[in-house]
């Protein structure tokens, strides 16, 4: 609200994003109660679960209200505390992929493991993952992951699902990000420097067999409309925030988001190009790996962080020149797939 220059008075509706309220706390219809402490009611509140893309999600409706001339300044607020009162989550909250009966880590290094049997490649490789974004995240005062770890350190951590270790795992936190989106004419008034979101897509997946497919169908599909709306292509992008629950996941949404072609994101990495100063730095605020991933904030934080490249505010993780950039999030597991998936293109 400060940085928009706004009175409460002036938002007109709000999408607020949470995945465990009810599970851990029995809370529901939190976006009210959050909205009302900072002094905005008696406006349209819709509240959203979407799995991770919960906040990218309640985004992408408010890129549609405001499309459809329902409101012309709206308030996305995600927000998600994943500790409890007694300091640790019920395994209950956790879902399971149906399929096979295996939590989340299990089925993503499933998918590492089928991918390096596909494409080739070493199973160490992936670390440089976690390297490269828990060094971004050192320098972003808003990351839960507050240093940087060296090749050996990531490998030498507690393995969790082979061939995933602890530090390529993404941390569990409690955390929350707000955004004011408005008209083209609200921006205008309200900002000299306003960032355009140009694309705004929203798809589920098609479920192939997990034991079938390493990659997701779904990224390819979003990401050409998403590149189609912006009329531009990936090799426009200055960088990207792109949903790095585990090492192998940045490496995946590499080849279906376009930035290189099937079975050369292994290679793209160790060419140095999502690295700073590469050819696309991707997750230069150091990703849900060194951010942290409080779930239904993880999709409006990295339009946060994509706001404030874009308007030359990054700090220490600037991106010289940074003028296009893409956003992506993905949320739950099915199969070899995914529940869902947001791609969003915005521009300075």
């Amino acid at each position: 609200m400060a940085d928009a220059d706004l009175e409460t008075g002036q938002v007109e509706a709000a999408y607020s994003a949470n995945v465990l309220g009810n599970a851990l706390e029995g809370a529901f219809a939190l976006g009210q109660d959050l909205l009302w402490e900072v002094g905005i009611n008696r406006i349209p509140v819709v509240n959203v679960e979407n799995a991770c893309t919960s906040g990218s999600t309640a985004l992408h409706l408010a890129c549609l209200a405001i499309a459809a001339g329902a409101a012309e300044i709206v308030a996305v607020v995600g927000v998600e505390r994943m500790s409890t009162r007694k300091g640790a989550i019920p395994a209950g909250a956790l879902t399971p992929e149906g399929a096979v009966g295996f939590l989340t880590p299990a089925v993503f290094a499933v998918r590492a493991r089928a991918y390096l049997e596909t494409f080739g490649g070493r199973a160490e490789d992936l670390a440089l993952v976690a390297v490269k974004n828990l060094k971004n995240a050192s320098l972003n005062p808003n990351a839960v992951v507050q240093t940087a770890v060296t090749y050996e350190e990531v490998l030498g951590s507690p393995m969790v699902a082979d061939p995933l270790t602890r530090l390529q795992c993404c941390p569990m936190c409690d955390g929350a990000a707000a955004l004011i989106l408005g008209s083209p004419a609200a921006a205008r008034r309200l900002s000299s420097n306003p960032v355009w979101i140009t694309a705004s897509v929203l798809a589920s997946g098609s479920y192939p067999s997990i034991l079938d497919q390493a990659r997701w169908e779904m990224d390819v599909r979003a990401a050409r409309r998403a590149y189609e709306l912006a009329g531009i292509g990936p090799a426009d992008l200055d960088l990207a925030e792109v949903h790095d629950a585990f090492t192998i996941s940045e490496v995946l949404h590499y080849e279906g988001l376009g930035f290189c072609g099937e079975g050369e994101g292994l290679s793209w990495l160790l060419e140095g190009h999502p690295f700073p100063g590469g050819g696309l730095p991707v997750n230069p605020s150091g990703g849900l790996l060194g951010r942290g991933h409080p779930l239904a904030a993880t999709g409006v934080a990295q339009v946060v962080e994509l706001n404030r490249q874009l308007r030359g505010r990054a700090g220490l993780g600037q991106v010289p020149g940074a003028k296009t950039a893409l956003a992506h999030c993905m949320g739950g597991d099915k199969q070899a797939d995914g529940k869902s998936i947001t791609v969003m293109i915005l521009q300075g």
